[in-house]
Protein backbone atom coordinates (compact mmCIF):
# COMPACT_ATOMS: atom_id res chain seq x y z
CA UNK A 1 0.00 0.00 0.00
CA UNK A 2 1.19 3.52 -0.81
CA UNK A 3 0.34 6.65 1.10
CA UNK A 4 0.62 10.17 -0.29
CA UNK A 5 0.55 13.24 1.91
CA UNK A 6 0.35 16.73 0.46
CA UNK A 7 1.41 19.84 2.30
CA UNK A 8 2.24 23.44 1.59
CA UNK A 9 -1.12 24.85 0.63
CA UNK A 10 -2.38 28.17 1.90
CA UNK A 11 -3.60 31.60 0.97
CA UNK A 12 -1.57 33.97 -1.15
CA UNK A 13 -2.08 37.14 -3.11
CA UNK A 14 -2.07 37.12 -6.88
CA UNK A 15 1.47 37.12 -8.18
CA UNK A 16 2.76 35.23 -5.18
CA UNK A 17 4.26 31.76 -4.88
CA UNK A 18 3.65 28.54 -3.02
CA UNK A 19 5.41 25.21 -2.99
CA UNK A 20 3.42 22.07 -2.51
CA UNK A 21 4.96 18.81 -1.37
CA UNK A 22 3.77 15.28 -1.95
CA UNK A 23 5.48 12.77 0.31
CA UNK A 24 5.13 9.12 -0.62
CA UNK A 25 5.50 6.25 1.81
CA UNK A 26 4.83 2.55 1.88
CA UNK A 27 5.52 0.07 -0.89
CA UNK A 28 6.83 2.47 -3.50
CA UNK A 29 9.98 2.42 -5.56
CA UNK A 30 11.91 5.42 -6.83
CA UNK A 31 10.20 5.15 -10.22
CA UNK A 32 6.55 6.01 -10.42
CA UNK A 33 4.21 8.24 -12.40
CA UNK A 34 2.83 11.14 -10.43
CA UNK A 35 0.28 13.74 -11.31
CA UNK A 36 -0.70 16.98 -9.67
CA UNK A 37 -4.40 17.64 -10.02
CA UNK A 38 -6.48 20.57 -8.92
CA UNK A 39 -10.17 21.01 -8.36
CA UNK A 40 -11.44 24.58 -8.50
CA UNK A 41 -14.61 25.37 -6.56
CA UNK A 42 -17.62 23.87 -8.33
CA UNK A 43 -15.56 22.44 -11.17
CA UNK A 44 -14.11 19.14 -12.27
CA UNK A 45 -10.71 18.00 -11.15
CA UNK A 46 -8.02 18.48 -13.79
CA UNK A 47 -4.39 17.47 -14.17
CA UNK A 48 -2.00 20.41 -14.20
CA UNK A 49 1.45 18.84 -13.98
CA UNK A 50 2.95 15.39 -14.35
CA UNK A 51 6.27 13.76 -13.65
CA UNK A 52 7.79 10.35 -14.06
CA UNK A 53 10.20 10.04 -11.17
CA UNK A 54 12.32 7.48 -12.98
CA UNK A 55 13.77 10.08 -15.32
CA UNK A 56 12.41 13.32 -13.89
CA UNK A 57 10.70 14.36 -17.10
CA UNK A 58 7.81 16.69 -16.35
CA UNK A 59 4.86 17.86 -18.40
CA UNK A 60 2.51 20.76 -17.80
CA UNK A 61 -0.98 21.81 -18.71
CA UNK A 62 -1.32 24.96 -20.80
CA UNK A 63 -2.79 26.98 -17.94
CA UNK A 64 0.29 26.49 -15.76
CA UNK A 65 3.07 26.14 -18.34
CA UNK A 66 5.88 28.55 -17.52
CA UNK A 67 4.59 29.24 -14.01
CA UNK A 68 4.62 25.85 -12.28
CA UNK A 69 7.57 23.51 -11.92
CA UNK A 70 7.58 19.92 -10.75
CA UNK A 71 10.67 18.49 -9.14
CA UNK A 72 11.56 15.42 -7.13
CA UNK A 73 13.76 14.32 -4.30
CA UNK A 74 14.16 10.57 -4.62
CA UNK A 75 15.99 10.30 -1.32
CA UNK A 76 12.96 11.72 0.45
CA UNK A 77 10.40 10.10 -1.87
CA UNK A 78 8.90 13.54 -2.26
CA UNK A 79 7.67 15.42 -5.30
CA UNK A 80 7.27 19.18 -5.24
CA UNK A 81 5.09 21.57 -7.17
CA UNK A 82 6.54 25.06 -7.23
CA UNK A 83 3.83 27.52 -8.17
CA UNK A 84 4.86 31.02 -9.19
CA UNK A 85 2.94 34.00 -10.53
CA UNK A 86 -0.21 32.63 -9.01
CA UNK A 87 -3.55 33.80 -10.32
CA UNK A 88 -7.02 33.72 -8.73
CA UNK A 89 -7.97 31.00 -11.21
CA UNK A 90 -5.32 28.76 -9.64
CA UNK A 91 -7.52 28.55 -6.55
CA UNK A 92 -8.64 25.05 -5.67
CA UNK A 93 -7.83 21.87 -3.83
CA UNK A 94 -4.61 20.35 -5.09
CA UNK A 95 -4.07 16.61 -5.07
CA UNK A 96 -1.14 14.44 -5.92
CA UNK A 97 -1.75 10.99 -7.32
CA UNK A 98 0.59 8.14 -8.12
CA UNK A 99 0.80 4.94 -10.00
CA UNK A 100 3.74 2.58 -9.75
CA UNK A 101 5.95 2.40 -12.80
CA UNK A 102 5.92 4.18 -16.12
CA UNK A 103 2.64 5.08 -17.80
CA UNK A 104 2.26 6.53 -21.30
CA UNK A 105 2.00 10.29 -21.21
CA UNK A 106 -1.48 10.41 -22.74
CA UNK A 107 -2.74 8.25 -19.90
CA UNK A 108 -1.10 10.32 -17.18
CA UNK A 109 -3.50 13.19 -17.82
CA UNK A 110 -6.41 10.97 -16.77
CA UNK A 111 -7.62 10.56 -13.19
CA UNK A 112 -8.46 6.91 -13.77
CA UNK A 113 -4.78 6.13 -14.37
CA UNK A 114 -3.83 6.70 -10.76
CA UNK A 115 -4.24 4.20 -7.97
CA UNK A 116 -3.06 6.22 -5.01
CA UNK A 117 -4.25 9.69 -4.01
CA UNK A 118 -3.39 12.18 -1.35
CA UNK A 119 -5.96 13.93 0.77
CA UNK A 120 -5.58 17.28 -0.98
CA UNK A 121 -4.40 20.69 0.13
CA UNK A 122 -6.24 23.96 -0.34
CA UNK A 123 -4.69 26.78 -2.36
CA UNK A 124 -6.45 30.13 -2.35
CA UNK A 125 -5.24 33.01 -4.49
CA UNK A 126 -6.88 36.40 -4.05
Amino acid sequence: HVQLVESGGGSVQAGGSLRLSCAASGYISSSYSLGWFRQPPGKEREAVALIYTGDGVANYGPSVQGRFTVSKDNAKNTVYLQMNSLKPEDTGVYFCAARLGWVPLRERWQESTYKFWGQGTQVTVS
